[in-house]
């Protein structure tokens, strides 16, 4: 299916979607292009906000631009990695047994489909500003990443 069309479906059923995707294989080229997609739309999410920070401060909006790549395109990908790997020792220390690809796979996948809700967040902060409604928008944000996050881990071990 499309990737989109899978996103609309992990709301309803993250778990049978994070199935699907692992039913595919391994296809680490796959992993890693979920978890670009998905940056790249929290980059598009940050537009809004470097637009009225650059007019409200009197920053070059390029150097915001520049270093919000440098963070989110470059810094970020390392950093999800790197809790991957920790979310695979906790669950192997937990005895699920799940393969260092079925985690990385449930982690960059909730991260894409959360994304939408970024964007929403981003919106918020650059059309409302810092404030209850940005930090209420961004708390579900991060509760639709941790619920994707964990039924796609529970997908992950239900083959076996």
């Amino acid at each position: 299916m499309a990737v989109t069309t899978d996103i609309l479906r992990t709301y309803r059923a993250p778990r049978q979607v994070v199935s699907e995707l692992l039913s595919v294989g391994k296809r680490e080229d796959r992993t890693f292009v979920f978890l670009m997609l998905g940056l790249v739309l929290v980059f598009v999410a940050q537009l809004p906000k470097l637009s009225r920070m650059a007019f409200e401060q009197d920053i070059e909006f390029g150097i915001l631009v520049a270093n919000s790549v440098m963070g989110i395109l470059i810094i970020w990908p390392l950093a999800l990695y790197l809790v991957a790997a920790v979310m695979f020792w906790i669950t192997k220390a937990r005895g699920r047994g799940l393969e260092h690809y079925e985690v990385r796979l449930a982690l960059f996948w909730a991260f894409l489909a959360a994304a939408p809700v970024g964007l929403l967040h981003g919106l918020t902060v650059a059309f409302v500003g810092a404030g209850v409604q940005a930090n209420l928008v961004g708390a579900i944000w991060f509760c639709a990443l941790l619920i994707f996050t964990a039924r796609g881990l529970q997908a992950g071990g239900a083959g076996r």
